[in-house]
């Protein structure tokens, strides 16, 4: 009997570090699974597999096995990145799994099985703007789903002239500026929710 528990405590940490090493996994999707073309495995979160690079966002390359190659650098305002054999590399309008899957591509004319990772590690392409009397007035990263409210609380807080009643949402919408209004008071106070908006990349938010 003490020999058949031992060996199924064995069989459950194992499956422990598997499903350990999965999760920490940073590359296709959401699902791991085998690279058709003997490329390893790979996987992504699914937010990860959503999002587009952009220039001046940070990415991390991680070829296994190759030091040389892995690193972590900025997207060019250019959109593209600079790796060694493969020079430059296109990835601003391409999710990690895809820019993943190029270099896995480029890099199969030098190495065997080239195994490679795409992590986006800062989000600097999608960016909000706050201006007027608020603390810290100036951009701000866009995270998935923020919305007016949100955007507001990382500016620090409002000066004490600030017209909250009368906060607006400066927005392009098929080539012109729309104003969308945002009453901070009533908002906070769990009225007016729809004006509460998911902020879009170039939104500016003025507090009078």
């Amino acid at each position: 009997m003490h020999f058949k528990q031992s060996l199924v405590w064995a069989s459950l940490l194992v499956t422990v570090l598997m499903g350990a090493h999965n999760t920490a996994a940073q590359t296709s999707g959401s699902n791991t699974k085998p690279d058709p073309a003997g490329g390893g495995m790979s996987s992504t979160s699914p937010a990860e597999l959503e999002y587009h690079i952009g220039p001046q966002d940070m990415v991390k390359i991680d070829v296994w096995k190759e030091s040389e190659i892995t690193r972590t650098i900025p997207v060019r305002p250019d959109g593209k990145i600079s790796l060694p054999l493969l020079n430059d590399v296109q990835a601003a309008g391409l999710t990690a799994m895809q820019l993943a899957g190029n270099i896995r591509e480029g890099l199969t004319k030098f190495l065997t099985n080239p195994q490679v990772t795409v992590t986006v590690t800062e989000i600097n392409s999608r960016r909000v703007y706050l201006t007027g009397e608020i603390t810290h007035s100036g951009s701000v990263p866009l995270l998935p789903n923020m919305t007016v409210l949100q955007a507001i609380s990382s500016g620090g807080g409002f000066t004490q002239f600030a017209r909250q009643k009368d906060i607006y949402v400066l927005r392009v919408e098929d080539g012109k500026q729309v104003k969308h209004p945002f009453n901070y008071k009533e908002v906070i106070k769990g009225k007016r929710p729809e004006e509460n908006i998911l902020l879009q990349p170039g939104d500016i938010i003025v507090v009078p």
